[in-house]
């Protein structure tokens, strides 16, 4: 497979997602579109995304093994697959246990559900993994393409590469806001960050284990901890920030930009299109 993500992508739920978007996506240069929220295992929003543009790279991110068989998704990746030559990948994860009732021995289900994936022939080269802690981060280094680390740092960043060497993937998700006001960024960024996932201990296992304190962790985030996790200024300075990833090691970020009142993040993208150097 010669799949290319770009140095940049987006990530955006996917009720968030359509054809409008995905066009101008791809005509402002970003490299792959990231569809977060647990899609469904007939990725439909996926085909409808890559039906609607000529080059880009559609991936999920991810798809819950809890909620999603392998013998579902396995048909779905195959046929957009082969209606879109390496341009479907397909990011999978175990979500986080208050999120499913019966959440038992997350890893060995991990390991499971891509034994149950390669059954079903989906391609090592085209799948990823949501992952965040050492283990994880091993296995999809071991059993993928690479790794999907979400709410990170670069400094995570930098600790998953040390950790798998040159090779595997790691193409964090950061979350940005396009806004030199720093309250009105944080007013904006912290919702988004502190539910649900500062309620969640997956991520705040992994913010702690980065050097963050619990009381960075409690009453929705400290002010440090928001702008660590929301990039925020001008367009130019989340450019920066955004960069950060890649020096220390990652091969592709998908952004995600927040808004006021979920206006769309097009506007944004558009500034961060031309800050980055896209087209």
């Amino acid at each position: 497979m010669t799949m290319e993500l770009g140095r940049y992508g987006i990530w955006r739920g996917w009720p968030g997602l359509d054809a409008e978007i995905a066009a101008e996506v791809e005509a402002l240069g970003y490299g792959a579109i990231w569809i977060g929220g647990s899609p469904r295992g007939d990725l439909k929003i996926a085909e409808s995304l890559l039906a609607a543009t000529e080059r880009i790279v559609v991936a999920t991110g991810i798809v819950n093994m809890w909620t999603t068989p392998a013998a579902e998704i396995g048909p779905s990746y195959h046929r957009l697959a082969d209606r879109y030559p390496d341009r479907f990948l397909l990011g999978v994860g175990i979500g986080h246990p208050e999120a499913v009732k019966e959440y038992r021995k997350p890893y060995a289900t991990m390991v499971e559900y891509l034994d149950a994936l390669d059954a079903e022939k989906v391609p090592r080269a085209g799948r990823v993994l949501a992952a965040l802690g050492p283990r994880a981060l091993q296995l999809s280094a071991d059993r993928t393409w690479g790794a999907h680390p979400y709410l990170t740092t670069p400094e995570h960043t930098r600790q998953a590469r040390e950790l798998l060497g040159s090779g595997p993937l790691i193409a964090p998700e950061q979350k940005v806001v396009v806004d030199t006001d720093p309250e009105r960024a944080r007013s904006i960024g912290r919702p988004v960050v502190a539910t649900p996932y500062l309620k969640l201990r997956n991520y705040t296992s992994n913010l702690l284990r980065l050097g963050w304190t619990e009381q960075d962790v409690a009453d929705g985030g400290s002010d440090a901890l928001i702008d660590a996790l929301v990039a925020h200024g001008d367009a130019a300075s989340v450019a920066a920030r955004l960069g950060e990833h890649l020096d220390a090691g990652a091969d592709h970020v998908a952004v995600q930009a927040l808004t006021a009142d979920n206006a769309s993040p097009l506007p944004a993208l558009r500034e961060l299109s031309e800050a980055l150097g896209l087209r």
